[in-house]
């Protein structure tokens, strides 16, 4: 996809935001020149936007982009849009995310099934082959907690923390150690995390839930937002 595409629908995004459903945004040419993209460029983002549900494009005089009557799940991934274009602190995203982690350990205890628990396991082996380098371990470890999110069977819920997952990794730039010494920090991560998937093949409520506030509370690497 054409990140420039991309920038301009978030940016429109913002504008449908602040509208009332229905309220004309302005005209193609309008607009694309305010995003400043081709016209080939803009008719992509035409497109991701009514994908979205985001805006209707109506011809002739008077016509150009409107707001689109919005259903709440509509809105919901429109807003999530909107924090993306206005760059949202990294930290506060992760605040947010940690605190969806029990209802999504919930759900994979409740409905992990033996091929979940092997996938978690083949990432976790991804994860312990990348302590050496803390930006592939971090990435890593997103995978492995987008994988533990697919398992549950809420769309609200995974798609929520996905897409949180997602503004994460979009805006960090850089990874560095907290203040603990990094090579023990990443072990004792990679530990925790090899015991998160050991509670939830046992479906063990009490220690899966002692580990995730465990992995919430953490000092942490410290990821540096990008621009």
């Amino acid at each position: 996809m054409d990140s420039r595409a991309e920038r301009a629908a978030e940016q429109i995004a913002v504008l449908v935001a602040a509208a009332d459903p229905g309220a004309r945004l302005g005209t193609k040419e309008e607009l694309r020149s305010s995003c400043g993209v081709s016209v080939g460029t803009f008719n992509e983002t035409l497109r991701l936007l009514q994908a979205r549900g985001l805006v209707t494009v109506r011809p002739g005089p008077g016509g150009g982009l409107f707001a689109a009557e919005q259903s709440p799940m509509v809105r919901l991934g429109n807003s999530v849009l909107a924090l993306d274009a206005q760059q949202t602190d990294v930290a506060d995203a992760i605040r947010i995310r940690d605190a969806l982690e029990p209802l999504l350990i919930d759900d994979a205890l409740w409905h992990g099934s033996p091929a979940d628990i092997a996938d978690l396991r083949k990432l976790l082996d991804v994860m312990d082959s990348a302590v050496g380098d803390p930006e592939a371990f971090v990435h890593a470890n997103w995978r492995l907690h987008a994988r533990i999110a697919a398992i549950s069977p809420n769309t609200l819920l995974r798609s929520l923390y996905t897409n949180l997952l997602d503004l994460i990794e979009s805006h960090t730039l850089s990874v560095r150690p907290g203040p603990e010494p990094l090579p023990g920090y990443i072990r004792q991560r990679q530990q925790l995390h090899a015991d998160l998937i050991d509670a939830l093949d046992r479906r063990d409520r009490e220690a899966a839930m002692k580990l995730v506030h465990a992995h919430s509370v953490g000092p942490g690497l410290e990821c540096t937002p990008g621009t």
